[in-house]
């Protein structure tokens, strides 16, 4: 089940509101019974449930998106280390870039 602040971003983003503040846009809070919408200050109407919910399945692959991308960041390793392999050998570099993407496909 994906975030509320994902699902949140989402139907910003398709309604015109390409950056949201969690600290001054939207508020949330988790009273243990699940996480909610405190606060909404922004000029587009508040989602209902109803709206988050069709959210869902994009907002399961942004998350899983944001995994991989973070995986293959780490993986491809310092930019600095990445310039001095592409300097030395590019080919080696473009076989290691594709192998990382390979072995940590997007959805």
């Amino acid at each position: 089940m994906a975030q509320l602040s994902t699902k949140i971003k989402l139907y910003c983003e398709a309604n015109g509101v390409s950056n949201v503040d969690f600290m001054n846009d939207v508020m949330l809070q988790d009273d243990g019974q699940g996480a909610y919408i405190k606060e909404w200050n922004l000029d587009i109407a508040q989602p209902t449930d109803t709206q988050l919910s069709a959210q869902e399945s994009a907002a399961n692959t942004e998350e899983a998106n944001n995994t991989v991308r973070a995986t293959r960041r780490a993986a491809y390793g310092d930019i600095g280390d990445q310039l001095d392999e592409i300097y030395k050998d590019i080919d080696a570099w473009k076989a290691r870039i594709k192998s990382v993407k390979d072995d940590n496909p997007k959805q």
